[in-house]
């Protein structure tokens, strides 16, 4: 079963986002939050496996509150799901460690199946923001990232949910070598972290 919080400051849209959820016998909602300190107190007790966070919200915003989650939490993965989707937006919540971006028009096949995926430790981004994260990466990075690298083979796999041991099988090498691909995939994409690398890798096409 996976487990579920929902956090924004409205309640009918709480309720909205859990009627859509209802129709997954897999999901289950095991907290609501209205701004961010409640919705850290919550992932501090109940530890779910994905939060859905909204943007705008009382006091800290959504990024605050995704990186507080994040670093008390590193299993529990954050997807926004906003109205807004500017640049500076997505950037700041893919940097804080969000998962996924999605917007609050998602249909509900769509928003169940990314709850799944962000479950298993991928990542989910709605069309248009795919395509906004396209043009800040077409930007001069300190490397280019070839289709035919092991690196895209690697990231790929980080996509799927794998840990560096599991894609280490996979791929047949070590899992050293296996983070030794990251850290070269990280400095050739500008990025820091996991997530970052793969949401950039998906907008500029390689995956």
């Amino acid at each position: 079963m996976i487990t579920v919080l929902l956090v924004d400051d409205h309640p009918v849209v709480r309720a909205g986002v859990a009627g859509m959820l209802a129709s997954a016998e897999d999901i289950t909602i095991v907290g609501e939050a209205g701004d961010a300190a409640e919705a850290v107190t919550q992932v501090r007790h109940r530890r779910p496996d994905v939060v859905l966070m909204d943007l705008r919200l009382p006091g800290a915003d959504g990024v605050d509150a995704t990186s507080r989650i994040r670093t008390e939490s590193p299993q529990t993965r954050v997807v926004v799901l906003t109205t807004y989707e500017t640049d500076a937006d997505i950037l700041r919540a893919v940097e804080a460690g969000a998962a996924g971006y999605l917007l609050k028009d998602v249909a509900r096949a769509d928003l169940i199946a990314a709850v799944r995926t962000a479950a298993r430790g991928g990542t989910v981004l709605a069309p248009s923001v795919a395509t906004r994260l396209l043009h800040q990466v077409r930007r001069p990075t300190r490397g280019t990232l070839s289709a035919r690298e092991v690196e895209v083979e690697v990231l790929r796999l980080v996509g799927r949910g794998l840990s560096n041991a599991e894609i280490g099988r996979e791929l047949h090498i070590s899992e050293a070598t296996v983070k030794t691909h990251l850290l070269r995939t990280f400095n050739k994409l500008d990025v820091s972290d996991r997530t970052a690398a793969v949401t950039t890798a998906m907008a500029a096409g390689l995956l």
